[in-house]
């Protein structure tokens, strides 16, 4: 008999369970396809009336790129407390950023769909690989690394 994966999903008030951001520093809407604590896709929709645009670019505003590092941080976060059955919110230290790279600009009214696959996890750190798509072209990619303590 083959084991049957069982996909997982995190709406806006799970998430919030699982993370002490908050608006305006939250920055994913909802996460799909979770599996376990090895892979997951989080969502941000981007809106013109979040305040960055007000001074990043304001005739032509972006998302600045190290945002979309933090949303990748926050959805690797969140997998993990998760999958770890954490029952209170966690803080996500950065410990590196590593082969990052921005592709493409992201606007108001776009959709990042931020892919994250473990890498490894080690004496309390762990790795993972991000990779913010919008209609499935890669806008954004890092390698992170996190320490995950208590809030």
């Amino acid at each position: 008999m083959t084991e049957t994966k069982t996909l997982d999903s995190a709406d806006i008030g799970r998430i919030l369970q699982y993370l002490p951001h908050r608006y305006p520093f939250l920055l994913i809407d909802k996460i799909i396809e979770m599996n376990g604590d090895e892979s997951c896709i989080g969502i941000k929709n981007v809106t013109i009336n979040e305040p960055h645009f007000q001074g990043h670019f304001p005739k032509m505003p972006i998302m600045p790129g190290v945002l979309l590092i933090e949303a990748m941080a926050q959805t690797a976060g969140a997998l993990w407390v998760s999958a770890n059955g954490a029952d209170k919110p966690k803080l996500v230290y950065f410990v590196t950023i590593d082969n990052c790279k921005f592709r493409k600009p992201v606007v108001p009214g776009d959709q990042v769909r931020i892919h994250i696959q473990k890498i490894k996890g080690r004496q309390g750190i762990w790795w993972f690989r991000g990779i913010a798509k919008v209609d499935d072209q890669v806008v954004a990619e890092a390698d992170v690394s996190a320490r995950i303590a208590d809030a």
